[in-house]
């Protein structure tokens, strides 16, 4: 009997392992009047789910819930603009999927949401975004467009020259397209106190990070702004969590 008791505790025990790891409602509560910067990757129908694709639908229950919070969109390069009021949120989609204009653009028009995509200009490996689709996102006002380096390389392997040239090359790539490029995001979330440098003096207004944390928008952390975590299977509490907590998992 005492086998089965020790048994049923374990189960009982990776039970609540699972629970607190993959719902982190435990985690301290964020007020509203903290921005939600979001990040995204892909939005399309024609790839599983996962932490770099929310397909169409799931995207849309995303517009919906903040919509019905009466959440206030802005661009990355606005958060300043809005600090201290509720229900900020800060779209952000990085590298420049062509599925951005197919999927995201429509759904973003269709609830007045804005959004920032942050591209890698010369990317390689994944269908991408066309200087027309970035032009006309741009015009419609709905999609501001920062840089994301030009060959989306990892900072921390480069000599401080190339990473300069990386980041400062994919901000004038931008501005070509669409006339300004304010905000620049880190690829693979790598990079160090020198990049954050180099993005001042660049003359990016601010850079967005990969740390999984919601924050005040400050001039501490205006060069390594913490976004909210999602994934494409997220369920609809698992996303609550997200926004609320910075992230629905560990």
């Amino acid at each position: 009997m005492w086998l089965l008791y020790v048994v049923l505790g374990l189960v009982a025990f990776a039970a609540v392992l699972y629970l607190l790891g993959n719902y982190t409602f435990w985690l301290p509560f964020r007020r509203a009047s903290l921005p939600r910067i979001v990040m995204l990757h892909q939005v399309t129908p024609h790839a599983e789910a996962s932490g770099m694709n929310m397909p169409p639908a799931k995207f849309e229950q995303l517009l919906q819930y903040l919509t019905k919070k009466q959440s206030t969109f802005c661009f990355v390069s606005e958060l300043d603009q809005f600090q201290g009021q509720k229900n900020i949120v800060a779209l952000s989609f990085d590298d420049g999927f062509l599925d951005n204009y197919q999927y995201a653009y429509p759904l973003l028009k269709k609830y007045h949401a804005k959004a920032t995509i942050f591209l890698a200009t010369q990317i390689e490996g994944i269908e991408k975004l066309s200087p027309e689709q970035i032009r006309e996102m741009s015009d419609s006002g709905v999609i501001e467009f920062g840089a994301h380096t030009q060959h989306h390389v990892n900072l921390l392997k480069l000599s401080d020259e190339q990473a300069f040239a990386e980041m400062q090359a994919s901000k004038q790539d931008v501005e070509k397209l669409v006339g300004r490029c304010p905000s620049f995001a880190y690829p693979f979330g790598r990079f160090n106190e020198k990049h954050q440098q180099m993005a001042k003096e660049i003359g990016f207004k601010n850079a967005v990070s990969t740390r999984k944390k919601i924050e005040a928008y400050t001039a501490e952390n205006q060069f390594n702004i913490p976004r909210v975590s999602t994934h494409g299977a997220m369920n609809a509490l698992q996303m609550r969590i997200a926004l609320a907590k910075g992230r629905y998992k560990l």
